[in-house]
């Protein structure tokens, strides 16, 4: 059998002619394209605004500047994220603190949360990090941080898609900014790409500034008065982040089949759930009423009930042509966060995530076939003769 990735896009042929038709046209880039998808996604998660950009890190960046993050401040994210999501506070100069996760769903903890804020520096951002789609708890946080005046940006590049208390991931109900990933492992994707929704006109405005270089052409924002239609402006100092017309014509074809492809993504995850429940393994304990993008299908081996470890795992699937994956280092782990000097003790949960995390394969065109073939494969690893 070929190779099954952890993931990995799902391109149609309807994509193909959209792509190609926008390829013939006048427009490759800051074209009408653009718009049109990010009206869309507004739409879609009932948010006033929407600013697409060439990447998640991006809008992750463009946002920790417009929320006010710079030398002076100090930022909090979980401790088990992609670097990205502290990346963006370190590109502001800010100071990175860390939140450990959660056990029952990997996400940063609101209880660890509520007794750090008690501590004399309060943070100016918390970016909480949607692990595999799953929400964090916005409400208790926002309920949590109102008083001190924190900000709030979702790292929801998982998330997509996902549903919280009667609303969407992305409304920014809780939440000051939330940016999505169009990566090609995401829930859907436009090749490259990202974007940052809210419902502050003022941070809307700033984010088209900041994606194309700090350039305004709106005249009744001009310093000099213009009345020709080709003037343009730099007001602040911006970046090249914008996304193409190629990249929204491919993300507007995508969106169309979201919800296909998170139903997709349901079914795997229940048979993973139905198959996988009587061996040695932690599941997360999501709450059922509770619909989510499945972005990840997670696991923990259970040492107390297996000698077994995780790494075995991978290396065993892995000469099955199986492969998984870890998400992730802990942000704390990597050399270049090493100038914290982190108290890794303070990250029991994560150390232990770490340690007994992964990922299987979970993807929309993932067969129930190649399914199969990846169950009866960990059910064989759990056997006392896996590696005969």
């Amino acid at each position: 059998m070929k190779k099954i990735p952890y993931s990995r896009q799902s391109i149609s042929v309807e994509d193909i002619i959209q792509v190609s038709k926008t390829l013939k046209s006048d427009f490759l880039t800051t074209g009408p394209k653009i718009e049109e998808f990010e009206k869309k996604i507004a739409k879609y998660l009932n948010v006033k605004y929407a600013v697409c950009v060439n990447s998640a890190t991006s809008a992750l960046h463009i946002s920790c500047i417009i929320l006010g993050l710079n030398k002076s401040s100090k930022f909090w994210t979980s401790a088990n994220s992609f670097v990205a999501s502290a990346n963006c506070g370190e590109l502001c100069g800010a100071k990175l603190d860390l939140v450990d996760i959660s056990l029952k769903d990997f996400n940063i903890s609101m209880d660890i949360i509520k007794k750090k804020l008690k501590e004399k520096n309060k943070p100016k951002v918390i970016i909480p990090v949607h692990l595999a789609g799953y929400p964090c708890d916005l409400k208790k946080l926002y309920d949590l941080t109102k008083k001190f005046k924190i900000k709030i940006l979702e790292d929801a590049s998982h998330a997509f898609g996902t549903d919280y208390l009667k609303d969407k991931i992305g409304c920014c109900k809780y939440s000051d900014i939330a940016v999505f990933s169009f990566h090609p492992v995401k829930i859907f994707t436009s090749g490259e790409g990202g974007v940052l929704v809210t419902n502050n006109k003022k941070y809307y405005q700033k984010a088209l500034m900041l994606r194309n270089h700090g350039i305004t052409r709106d005249k009744k924002k001009f310093y000099f008065k213009k009345n020709n239609n080709i003037y343009y402006e730099q007001q602040v100092l911006g970046y090249n982040y914008r996304l193409s017309d190629l990249h929204a014509t491919l993300g507007l074809s995508q969106l169309k089949k979201l919800s296909i492809f998170n139903k997709n993504r349901n079914k795997i995850k229940n048979r993973y759930d139905i198959e996988l429940k009587k061996l040695p393994l932690i599941f997360p304990d999501y709450k059922k009423n509770i619909k989510f993008s499945n972005h990840l299908y997670v696991v923990m081996i259970n040492p107390l009930k297996t000698r077994k470890k995780r790494d075995q795992l991978i290396n065993y699937l892995q000469k099955k042509g199986i492969i998984t994956s870890i998400h992730y280092l802990p942000i704390y782990k990597h050399p270049y966060f090493k100038k914290y000097n982190f108290n890794k003790s303070k990250f029991k949960n994560s150390n232990f995530y770490y340690e007994n995390a992964i990922s299987l394969p979970i993807y929309p065109d993932l067969t129930k076939k190649k399914q199969k073939y990846i169950i009866k494969f960990i059910k064989k690893f759990f056997q006392k003769k896996a590696y005969d």
